[in-house]
């Protein structure tokens, strides 16, 4: 059987994430000749953690997902620093900017998505090109722009009150800058957050020196000023971050003639409309994903290498249930499902628990004994135990008061019951694949680790990680006198 040439283009984290798991499957390369194409110089690099890397908690060589020998090594043609001008369907080929062109059978769109600015006076030049004071919060080259502009009781201001927007000034914060966010609603994280538990986050943060202006839009950005704000007040700011969301890459995808709606058009085959091409992560859009979260990526990633290397044809995408959390140092907050159900609804059962005092704030809102969704900021113990209910959609324990304090289900830490689970969302690593680690030698959380990339995400699962390892412990005798491992 003769290779079939795929070319991935897009080298972010879906791409990276694809070319590992076909090369998982064809390790030498016997069913798939794969080109990737990356416009960034570097190698793949995990987004999640560039508020890390603002922070100062990480270097960012310790945020790349694989090191400069790694396509040698696995028979990949990658092409770093390089940009594809147009894709030609009736050739089958892509056209690259240094004029040159990769034939395929197979094209996987991996184009991610860039930092969508405001049309606001200031944050762009006469050129088009980014105002001064300006940068956008997206690229390992905007954190070290951002980093670059810390100066230790320095004026900076973050415009955009949601994810990215409060792990950045989390990190500014701890980095000794004045920080202030500045947010046109009155609530943070409005997609993820009821009022409530908003009012406890800007409590929490507050305490840890990022100041806020809620439901003030910002008019304009004036170098070396900072924010002018719609009621007349500036907030100064020696360099603005912007984080106001982002938008799919779908340009070449359109200028091919692909259906476009908000991100490239595909089906539970990751396919376009075009059968030979493929698309998956921030650029793709399925009724099932969610954009913007990378945990899309890394369930689709798995479905279209065995279907690109032929490891079995009848892999499907349907979906993604996405947990969104905070990683910001010092806060631990998770939002997943329906979280604007009010406490009197009339078909669910909603239960909160409010200590703003202390930052914690906890709803739970159960619709046929399963968890239809969940808030649980400064509550990381009831956070691990509703999330893996949640991604199982098993039944909840009847003493809710125990499952939101994090008391309920102590045998699912790692326990058999639990071995189905996802424990790192980050990097979708499973508890069976924590159990093969083991049973490959991996002993430790830097084994783990290096086999899996568990724990290498936000580092929320370390714990869950650890007691799945003290589980493995516990149990060695009995499966070694069973002739096992």
């Amino acid at each position: 059987m003769s290779r079939r040439q795929v070319v991935l283009v897009g080298y972010g984290m879906a791409g990276a994430r694809l070319a590992e798991e076909i090369r998982r499957r064809d390790p030498a390369g016997d069913r798939v000749a794969l080109t990737v194409i990356g416009e960034e110089p570097h190698p793949a690099y995990n987004r999640v953690l560039l508020s890390s890397v603002v922070a100062g908690s990480l270097p960012a060589d310790a945020v790349l997902l694989q090191d400069e020998d790694w396509a040698l090594r696995n028979l990949v043609d990658l092409r770093r620093g390089t940009r594809v001008t147009a894709i030609e369907r009736s050739a089958a080929r892509i056209r690259l900017d240094d004029g040159g062109s990769v034939p395929y059978d197979d094209l996987v769109l991996a184009t991610g998505s860039s930092a969508w600015l405001p049309e606001l006076p200031g944050l762009r030049g006469a050129d088009g090109g980014l105002g001064d004071g300006v940068v956008p919060f997206r690229t390992l080259e905007d954190c070290a722009r951002i980093t670059a502009g810390v100066r230790a009781g320095g004026p900076m201001a973050v415009l955009g009150g949601g994810l990215l927007g409060l792990e950045a000034a989390r990190g500014l914060a701890g980095r000794g800058v004045e920080v202030t966010v500045v947010h046109p609603d009155s609530q943070l994280m409005q997609r993820q957050l009821d009022a409530d538990a908003s009012r406890v986050l800007v409590r929490t943060l507050d305490g840890l020196g990022v100041r806020f202006r809620l439901g003030v839009p910002a008019v304009a950005h004036r170098p070396g000023v900072g924010l002018l704000l719609a009621d007349g007040t500036t907030v100064p700011a020696e360099l603005t971050v912007v984080a106001t969301g982002v938008r799919p890459s779908v340009g070449l995808a359109r200028e091919a003639g692909l259906a476009v709606d908000r991100g490239v058009l595909i089906d539970d085959l990751l396919r376009t409309d075009d059968p030979r091409i493929a698309a998956l992560g921030d650029c793709a859009q399925h009724p099932g994903g969610l954009a913007g979260q990378v945990q899309s990526a890394w369930e689709q990633a798995p479905v279209l290498a065995d279907l690109l290397t032929g490891a079995d044809p009848s892999a499907r995408y349907t979906g993604t249930t996405t947990v969104t959390r905070l990683k910001a140092r010092d806060v631990d907050l998770a939002a997943l499902g329906e979280v604007h159900v009010p406490v009197d609804s009339p078909d669910s059962e909603v239960l909160c628990l409010q200590d703003p005092v202390r930052g914690r704030y906890a709803k739970l809102v159960l619709r046929d004994e399963r968890i239809a969704g969940a808030i649980l900021l400064g509550a990381p113990d009831a956070a691990a135990t509703i999330t893996r209910l949640f991604d199982r959609q098993a039944r909840v324990p009847e003493d809710r008061l125990a499952l939101l304090l994090g008391r309920a289900l102590p045998a699912e830490n790692g326990g058999e019951h639990g071995i189905d689970g996802v424990v790192c969302r980050c990097n979708s690593v499973r508890r069976d694949q924590l159990v093969q680690a083991w049973e490959s030698g991996a002993r430790s959380v830097p084994d783990i680790a290096d086999q899996t990339r568990a724990t290498t995400g936000c580092g929320g699962c370390r714990e869950d990680v650890c007691s799945v390892l003290s589980w493995l412990s516990d149990r060695e005798p009995a499966t070694t006198s069973a002739g096992v491992g």
